[in-house]
């Protein structure tokens, strides 16, 4: 006869179940649609930002347009990881959701580029949300190494919607009239369709365990955080519109070095309750990753950015095509991620990929500082490939290490901050590579002209009657007339490139594609000295247990001993032995992997 079952505890009987395999699954589909989403519309608006801008006759405030959301979404980013290890990953999701629909909507209204640069920045509200918080939700309810596995999937979201966002931008930027609104208006509401779907997703089944406690929010950190990234992250933008030494520029300079020394100030007194604690850094394996991060955001952005516009100026290509001659290095990098997430799921080893990522990235540029303007276009989509291979071995990688370092309840503020601390790196890298780029632009072009063989192709083509006569010579041939001003020829347009007869083109080509090599140069030295810190990267072992996992078998053993009478619950002891014992951000580190 069988022993009766003993009945369950009221701690158990109330201790919220974890997920099933098909809510987890499900909740993963909603994930996806929301970075899918916010990815999807910085490559859509972006194809089409030129259209736009000239409907609303606003051509030189387009920059506003993109620093706006660059700016807002920043900073919200690590705020939204606070809030969500505070108040449930949840109801932070769907308000990130919410708010950038609502500036969907509100964008796809906009009657001036004032107005365009504002609803962006509602946009921008939530998309530090829909950045950051979908890698956080995946560390609650998967282990470190079924993590690993699916990450290769959200970066082969980002693919597709890298390939995607041109390829649909252009299409209704090219359409006068939808539905009775022009065509780029269809940009914005485009997220709309999307939008609910992940909204719906969400709020259907993202049901995660919350552990709400009585703490202190900061207020003053938020604020801080602003003052400090707001001037440093305009004057990158603007700094070459300003001048580098400019009253705005040094303006910029010294209200966010004070705004960053009171942030610090601040977090330091907030101690645990802060927006990003400083403590999370006395972890080797987490301040190593975010170092690490930065380099990958500076390399990563450099030339994400940069090969655009080389494909278009250089290559004549439309900013449909651009996009399209973009999938080598997408290709590359949904092989590589998808391939590290699989081997880091069935090993549980990590540590290798940085190594091995920034040595392939370093590879890339070095392919990418040979080109010259007639360089033949499979180099250039050969380094693509080579620097997307590198970049998916890295991206994930170094999430799931800042993820690993920290207690299930700082997983919300180190995913973000992670997040964060990449942004500004590729910000840094954007002003970085534009402003070598158009420093050494005027050089390179006059020098361009200076060449021989060059200058013996223009001067026939000059005295080609059909080429003087040819409309889409004019703009070339004006210049000539002015020599003083062919370094600045570029600065403002260079569509006049497309239709100029290939022998007035060449030194423009050539000068540009010259000042490119400099900015390619300083990528590689950035990731080459990123490849040499990774070779000092400490990796612990990948815990194999969800954050949720942890959280609610310490919660369940602490409620048990409290129970039994044996402890009071404000003295109960960490527990041991079969519950796994996560460390603290600051305390020393298991054995890390070899």
């Amino acid at each position: 006869m069988s022993e009766p079952q003993p009945r369950p505890t009221d701690t158990q009987a109330a201790a919220p179940a974890l997920m099933t395999r098909r809510e987890i699954m499900l909740v993963l589909a909603g994930l996806m649609l929301a970075m899918f989403l916010s990815s999807l519309s910085q490559t859509v608006v972006g194809t089409s930002m030129r259209t736009i801008a000239d409907d609303l006759h606003g051509l030189d405030l387009q920059v506003w347009v993109v620093t706006a959301f660059l700016i807002v979404s920043t900073i919200v980013t690590p705020i939204y990881g606070k809030l969500s290890d505070i108040f449930g990953r949840r109801p932070l999701f769907l308000i990130a959701i919410a708010l950038f629909l609502a500036g969907s909507i509100a964008s796809s209204f906009a009657q001036d580029m004032v107005q365009l640069a504002a609803f962006r920045a509602l946009q921008g509200l939530g998309a530090g949300g829909l950045f950051s918080l979908p890698l956080t939700i995946m560390g609650d309810v998967l282990s470190p190494r079924e993590r690993a596995k699916y990450q290769g999937f959200f970066l082969a979201i980002f693919g597709v919607s890298s390939i995607l966002g041109p390829l649909i931008g252009g299409l209704f930027a090219g359409t006068p009239e939808i539905l009775g609104l022009h065509g780029w208006r269809w940009v914005f509401l485009f997220n709309l369709p999307i939008g609910a779907a992940a909204l719906f997703m969400v709020w259907r089944f993202l049901h995660l365990p919350s552990h709400h406690e009585r703490v202190r929010i900061d207020w003053w950190g938020a604020a801080l955080l602003a003052v400090a990234v707001v001037p440093l992250l305009l004057v990158a933008e603007q700094g070459r519109v300003w001048g580098w030494g400019s009253v705005a520029a040094i303006a910029c300079y010294v209200v966010g070095a004070l705004g960053v020394v009171a942030f610090l100030w601040v977090e330091s007194r907030m101690g645990q309750a802060a927006l990003i604690p400083l403590g999370l850094f006395r972890g080797r394996t987490f301040a190593m990753a975010t170092v690490l991060g930065v380099f990958t955001g500076f390399g990563m952005f450099a030339g994400m950015m940069l090969l655009p516009f080389i494909l278009q100026i250089v290559h004549g290509m439309t900013p449909t095509e651009a996009g399209l001659a973009t999938l080598p290095m997408i290709v590359g990098l949904m092989i590589s991620s998808i391939g590290s997430g699989q081997v880091i799921a069935r090993t549980g080893r990590y540590r290798l990929f940085p190594v091995v990522g920034l040595g392939i990235m370093a590879a890339g540029y070095g392919v990418l500082v040979t080109l010259q303007w007639d360089t033949p276009l499979w180099t250039l989509l050969l380094g693509q490939l080579i620097l997307g291979l590198g970049l998916g071995m890295l991206m994930q990688t170094l999430t799931i290490a800042s993820q690993n370092a920290v207690e299930p309840k700082d997983m919300g503020v180190a995913t973000s901050s992670a997040t964060f601390f990449r942004q500004l790196g590729g910000t840094a890298g954007v002003a970085v590579v534009f402003s070598l780029l158009f420093a050494r632009l005027p050089d390179t072009l006059r020098t361009a002209f200076g060449r021989d063989d060059l200058r013996a192709d223009l001067a026939a083509a000059v005295q080609d009657p059909a080429v003087v006569a040819d409309p889409g010579n004019a703009r070339i041939l004006d210049i000539l007339q002015r020599p003083e001003t062919i370094g600045e020829a570029l600065n403002n347009d260079s569509s006049f490139l497309n239709t100029a007869d290939p022998r007035l083109a060449a030194p423009f080509l050539d000068g540009f594609s010259t000042a490119t090599t400099t900015p390619f140069w300083v990528a590689l030295a950035v990731v080459s000295v990123a490849f040499v810190v990774a070779l000092f990267f400490k990796a612990p072992p990948l815990r194999q247990k969800s954050a949720m996992e942890e959280a609610l078998e310490r919660r369940a053993a602490q409620a048990q001993l409290e129970q039994d009478g044996s402890i009071p619950g404000s003295m109960a002891p960490p527990v041991t032995g079969s519950i796994p014992t996560v460390r603290s951000a600051g305390a020393s580190e298991p054995p890390a992997e070899r």
